[in-house]
This record gives C-alpha cells, sequence and structure tokens, in this order.
C-alpha cells in the first residue's frame, strides 16, 4: 500500500483541485503527502493572478502562496504534510529525482499542466514523468470547470482578486528603496484601505453568510473546518485593520519597513492558509453536497438589493480603488 504520495503542482488556477484529490487519497491510505513545486525557469502565464496592468507577483511568492494553501488544505482533513520550491529544468527530471530522495512510492499529478498543447490529453511534463521514471504514477481525473456553479468561480475570483494586492504589497515592499517614499506610502494606504474595506464586504458574506449557511443544513461533513474558518474570519478583520494602523506607523517614522512587511506577510500568510481551506476542503464539500438549487439560493442572496454585489457605487468604488492600486504600482 502507498504511504507516501509526491504531488507536483504547477501555478494555474485549477492546482488546489489536485490538491483535493490527493489528500483525500493519502487521508484514505494513511498516507503522508509531500508537495512541490518546480520553477521551470520560463515566464509565468499572463493570467488572472497578474496584477492589474500587468504589475506580476515574483515566481517565490506565488509558490510558497500556492504551498501554503496545499498544506493547510492537506492538515484540515488530517493528512501529514510537507512542501518544497525548487529550480530546475527540465521539470520531469527534478520530479523524478525529489520522489526518489525522498522515498515517495506514488506520484500523484494532473492530467495536464498549463503548457500543454490544446486539446491534449495529457501535458508534457506528466507524460514524461509517466515514461521516464521508476515510480509508480496516478494522473487525476481532469476537472470538468463547466459543471461548476458560477459562484464558485466567484469566490475563487475574490479570492484571487485579494492574493493580486498582497503579491503586489510584498513585491513593493521588497522594492521600495528606488521609489519616491510619499508615492509608496499613498500606494500602501490604497492596498491596506482595499483589504479592510472590500475583500471583507465581498469574500466574507459570499463564504460566511451564504455559503456555509447553506451547507450546514446539508452536510456535517465540514462542520469542525467551518467553526474554525468563522473564527478565523474574525481574526482575519482585526489583522486587516491592524494593516491600515502599521502603514501609519511607517509613515510617520514609528514603524521600520521591515517591521511593516513582517505585518504584511504575517497577514498574507494567514490568508493563504484560509484560502486552502475554503478552496481544497469547504469548496469541494460544497460542490459534492449542495443542489442547483442550494447554490441558486446562495447566488440570490449574495445579490439580493441593498447587497454589496447590488450597490452599483459601492462596484464602481471597488473598481476606482483597484485601478489606483494599479496605477500607482510601478511597472
Amino acid at each position: 500500500m502507498y504511504r507516501h504520495l509526491l504531488v507536483p503542482l504547477d501555478d494555474s488556477d485549477r492546482a488546489i483541485e489536485t490538491v483535493n484529490k490527493a489528500v483525500n487519497l493519502a487521508r484514505t491510505l494513511g498516507a503522508r503527502v509531500s508537495f512541490l513545486h518546480v520553477h521551470d525557469q520560463h515566464p509565468a502565464p499572463a493570467d488572472s493572478n497578474l496584477m492589474p496592468g500587468g504589475y506580476a507577483a515574483t515566481r517565490h511568492e506565488r509558490a510558497r502562496a500556492l504551498l501554503t494553501k496545499a498544506e493547510a488544505a492537506a492538515r484540515a482533513l488530517g493528512v501529514p504534510c510537507d512542501s518544497t520550491i525548487l529550480e530546475g529544468h527540465p521539470p520531469h527530471e527534478i520530479i523524478l529525482d525529489t520522489a526518489r530522495k525522498s522515498g515517495c512510492d506514488l506520484i500523484f499529478m494532473a492530467p495536464h499542466g498549463r503548457k500543454a498543447a490544446l486539446g491534449a490529453v495529457l501535458g508534457t511534463q506528466t507524460t514524461h514523468v509517466l515514461t521516464a521514471g521508476d515510480v509508480p504514477v496516478l494522473v487525476s481525473s481532469p476537472q470538468d470547470a463547466g459543471l461548476a456553479h458560477p459562484m464558485v468561480e466567484v469566490i475563487r475570483g475574490e479570492h484571487r482578486a485579494l492574493a493580486a494586492v498582497l503579491h503586489a504589497w510584498l513585491h513593493l515592499l521588497d522594492n521600495v528603496a528606488p521609489q519616491d517614499p510619499a508615492t509608496v506610502v499613498e500606494l500602501m494606504r490604497a492596498m491596506a484601505r482595499y483589504i479592510v474595506k472590500f475583500p471583507l464586504a465581498l469574500h466574507r458574506p459570499s463564504e460566511h453568510d451564504y455559503l456555509f449557511f447553506v451547507l450546514r443544513g446539508r452536510t456535517a461533513v465540514v462542520h469542525a473546518e467551518l467553526d474554525e474558518l468563522e473564527r478565523q474570519h474574525e481574526r482575519e478583520r482585526a489583522m486587516a485593520e491592524t494593516l491600515g494602523d502599521e502603514v501609519e506607523h511607517y509613515a510617520l517614522g514609528q514603524a521600520t519597513l521591515g517591521q511593516l512587511r513582517d505585518a504584511v506577510e504575517t497577514y498574507a500568510h494567514f490568508m493563504w492558509e484560509h484560502m486552502g481551506r475554503i478552496e481544497g476542503v469547504v469548496l469541494p464539500a460544497a460542490q459534492r453536497y449542495l443542489s442547483e438549487a442550494d447554490w441558486n439560493e446562495i447566488q440570490a442572496s449574495a445579490t439580493r438589493p441593498g447587497s454589496f454585489r447590488a450597490n452599483g457605487d459601492a462596484q464602481a468604488a471597488y473598481r476606482q480603488l483597484f485601478s489606483c492600486i494599479a496605477h500607482l504600482a510601478p511597472p
């Protein structure tokens, strides 16, 4: 029986689906999981994880966020795990070498990666791992994105928007020296306002008030996880508000750049874990246990008159602040 799974993850939006399948398999087998991300020394794709206006997060920060989400999902399901980021080419050789060195007895992979040719059954790296190695490989079944209710993508999109701002903020703090101090402070104030006002107004109601409420009525499988996530929502608000205070302390010379970065990184790590639990545990459970009528009820509640989504002025302000961040961010 397999005891140690190696799970290579690319940087696509669908990687968390591979995480969920691998972790559930490992839980069934009583196995542990090692997540791996290989930087293949090619530029990151132009996708929705990029900052508006072409402002991309660093590859390392993106990989750290991905693996933090993966580990959070595994721990939430009681599966022992670890993760590694490696650099090298070709990726399949790094994957096979890692499996051998780590004593993994099964490699669990997605059926394709972002470089797979359109219509290809298996991506290039998956094919190479299957044919070039001596470690057993299990290729997960492809996920039909068209089967998911639009509200699933809405929640994922809210996570991507918040992630884009956090990646941009960390990138800015690592490259702040050559920038004009006044512009940097103005940009960070805009980022802090975004984090305090809009993600809380959008994704917290979508999750806490609508999705969690309906899901609790359909299954007890994730009750403990929902309890923990609701506690995290309360902590999230306090941490987000603290970031605004830290920016003002920095502007007044009462905090160093390093202290501010530590605060942003702590919040970002907390949010990566939160997103990992939502995307890797709660959304898969919701897709399993909720009916189309349930999802429609969630969508109707989220867009009811008087809600943030139905408020045109609020939506315009949301877009304006996002645009402000993009405009002020360095190229």
